[in-house]
Formats: structure tokens, sequence, C-alpha cells
């Protein structure tokens, strides 16, 4: 089949939101985004899936959305997963050459070696086995060994996978729209291959997928995944802080977070300390020290009686769950590789990368810059590409194009298009 002739379809279960997108590989081997369906997500908490029923229907209507918007049939979909269940880390194997030249049955034989990790259950699938490095004799840094000469061969690789019954609920509730899934992409590594060029991933970068109820994070360094992890955490967790800081119904927090919201306190502000130790006391009520500028009216209607709010409350609730959230990936992620050397900083994306003062704060807590993450290597509609809500099944479609592309090497079709993706 011939890449042009190539449709591939994506679709994220988010807490938030369930979200498909419709592409199509050129003959260049570019993607041109054919069209997306969007629908509110129920029956999803915590990126998992918590009610068969409602997720299935908001699955129906993404993907029937995307067919309408795209003008294609979706008969199988790459599934973007996450949740706390979705894990990564880093094992090496060794096996010894006994042929002095190394061949592809070495290969094999040496990354199911680094395979058999004994804290990782058996019935827990890999998602992704990525081979970061091999060693032959002890020389660091080998892309491809074979036919090289050596007596042993060593690899680093980084598997990322999950718990079994939670990605079966995930493909129930795809396949009940008689829709196969073609396979399964890590939210982390889909919206860095979505935010981030060859370049980037080769100079070191952290990208970071703040979504509803969690947050996907991976290191690239040298071009290869250096970690990747998931934390339960996300932008609705900043909507229930605001909620019981500042004593509002959740979804009244959660329109204040996206029109007044910002992550970076006000000029003149008091003290964070000071801020954070009144709302602990429940002492968020404004002060004769607000100046008018500081006051948020929030006006009667819907049922909701009206309220004053203080400005300076409202970013500091938003600023320390913030913080809060990238100091804990920063922790994480120093035990593989520090910060402060990736060359390309921190990108940001997913639905709450939108909240204002984000990257502020980012720059402050990893101190290397930080800028929002935009799809760098698709065509189509810009409300697509300029949305980060769809950068997540963008990526996961585009690290499967270059999953076809690798598969096309014996041809000779790699060849030509390594120049453009790198790696």
């Amino acid at each position: 089949m011939a890449f042009s002739d190539i449709i591939l379809a994506g679709i994220e279960i988010g807490t938030s939101k369930v979200c498909c997108v419709v592409a199509e590989v050129d003959g260049e081997g570019g993607l041109r985004i054919l069209g997306a369906g969007e629908t509110e997500s129920v029956g999803v908490r915590k990126g998992e899936i918590v009610d068969m029923k409602y997720a299935t229907e908001c699955v129906h209507d993404a993907l029937s959305e995307a067919e309408t918007n795209s003008e294609v049939r979706i008969s199988d979909v790459i599934a973007v997963v996450s949740g706390s269940h979705i894990q990564g880390c880093n094992s090496r194997g060794s096996v010894r050459i006994e042929r002095g030249e190394i061949v592809q049955a070495d290969i094999d034989a040496v990354v199911a070696n680094a395979s058999e990790v004994s804290n990782i259950p058996p019935e827990q699938p890999f998602l992704h086995n990525i081979v970061r490095y091999y060693y032959v004799d002890g020389q660091a840094g080998v892309v491809d060994p074979i036919g090289m000469e050596g007596s042993q061969l060593d690899v680093d690789v980084h598997i990322i996978h999950g718990i079994t019954n939670r990605l079966q609920n995930t493909t129930r509730c795809i396949e009940e729209n008689d829709v196969k899934i073609e396979k399964f992409t890590a939210a982390s590594l889909a919206s860095a291959y979505a935010v981030t060029d060859v370049s980037q991933r080769d100079s070191g970068v952290l990208v970071i997928d703040i979504g509803g109820g969690v947050t996907d994070w991976v290191v690239f360094a040298e071009g290869v995944v250096r970690m990747s992890g998931v934390l339960a955490v996300g932008g609705d967790h900043v909507d229930n802080d605001i909620s019981l800081g500042l004593h509002l119904p959740t979804k009244r927090a959660k329109v204040l977070k996206e029109t007044k919201g910002n992550a970076v306190l006000p000029p003149n502000a008091p003290p964070l300390e000071t801020l954070v130790d009144r709302l602990v006391e429940g002492n968020a009520i404004l002060s004769p020290e607000h100046a008018p500028d500081d006051i948020i009216v929030l006006k009667n209607e819907g049922g909701f009686a009206g309220k004053n709010i203080s400005r300076c409350m409202l970013n500091a609730v938003v600023h320390v769950r913030m913080k809060n959230i990238f100091e804990i990936i920063k922790r994480q992620a120093s035990t593989e590789i520090p910060v402060n050397l990736l060359g390309m900083g921190v990108v940001l994306t997913g639905g709450s990368s939108l909240l204002a003062g984000i990257t502020e704060v980012a720059e402050s807590v990893f101190g290397v810059p930080a800028q929002l993450g935009r799809e760098v290597s698709a065509s189509g509609p810009k409300s697509i590409l300029s949305d980060p809500r769809y950068a997540t099944v963008i990526g996961a479609i585009r690290h499967r194009q270059m999953e076809l592309l690798e598969e096309e090497s014996e041809g000779g079709f790699f060849d030509k298009f390594k120049r453009i993706f790198g790696r």
C-alpha cells in the first residue's frame, strides 16, 4: 500500500474529553489532518473508565463527529491510554556473542533479556519496549550494532507498561462501537511526538501533558526516552481546590479558573505564605487592604447567589497546585537526568496548559525555559493543530506513522524519510 493511501485514526478517552482525530499520510511522508471529533467525558475519572455505559456513548459521539468532519469511515484506531496504572521503568539486558559478528538474533535475544524485569508482574502487558542504547564490549552509545564485531552485547531499554483489565476496559469501550484497536500508545509518548521535533529530542526536553485528571510526562535526551511517568493529578484538581478554598460550586470554580485564573500572583500581592495561611484557616474573605482591581465580581445567575472573590486568593490556589505538580515531576525525572541539563527545557501541552501564567511557574520550578507546545509536523485545520487538547491524539498518529516507515525499510522507503523524521 502506498503511503498516500494510508488513513490513520487516533482516539483518547480522557477525564474531561473524548477526542478522535483522522489523518492521511501523504506521498511525501507528511501528515494531513482530515477532521476531528470531540465530546465531554462522562464515566471517566483520572484517565480511567469507571462507567462503561456512559464512556461507550461518549466514544460513539466522538467517532461519529470525526467521521462526519473527515468524510472517512473509521474501522480501527490507535488508542491513547493514560492513568496511574501506566508506569515507565528502565532496564538493561546482556548476552554473549557466539559468532563474533552481531546479527539480528543477538538483537532479539538481548532485548528479550532486558525485558525480563522482576518487579513487573507477568500479567501486565508492555505498551512500549523502547531501545535507548546498545553497548558492544563496553562501547557506549551504539545505535545499530548489526555487523559489528564483539563478544558481549548490552542494551538499555525503557519499558512502559499497564494493567491488563484496565486496558481491556478501554478495548471494550471502543470495540462496542464496531471499531478495532490497532495498537495502544501511552499518552506521554504520544504528546512528545506531537509537540517536539527531532532536534528538540536530541538536545534534551521534558514534555508535560496536563490533562483534566492526570498529568503525563516524558524526558528525551540524545534522541531517546530517558524516563516517563504519570501523576494522578490534573486540571480538575485545581477546580476542586478553588471550590474548597473559595467556597464555590465546582462548575463555577472551573469557569472562574478558565476565565480569571492565573498561576502567577498579581503585583503587590501579599506573600504567598500569608495567602495560604488564610486559606487553611478558612479566611478567604476580602479584607480592607484589597485594591479594587483585586476584586472579581461573580454575578447572581443559575441559582448561584453571587460573590466577590479575591484575585490574590484565586491565584494563590492555582499557583500552589501547579507548583506542586511540577515539583513532583522534577523530583522523579531528576533521578535519571538533571532537568537543568535539558537543552530545550520544558514543553507544556494538554488542555490545562492553557492556564494563564503556567509557563512562568514551570520556569521557576525547573530552572530552565518553558514553552507551550504546538503541533510541529502536520497540516490541516488550524483550529485543530493549534489546540493542545488534540495534541496527544495527533502525536499517537505521528508515532504510528514513524513505525510504519520503519516497517517499510526493507524496500528502501525508510531511507528516504529518516532524514525527515530522524532516528
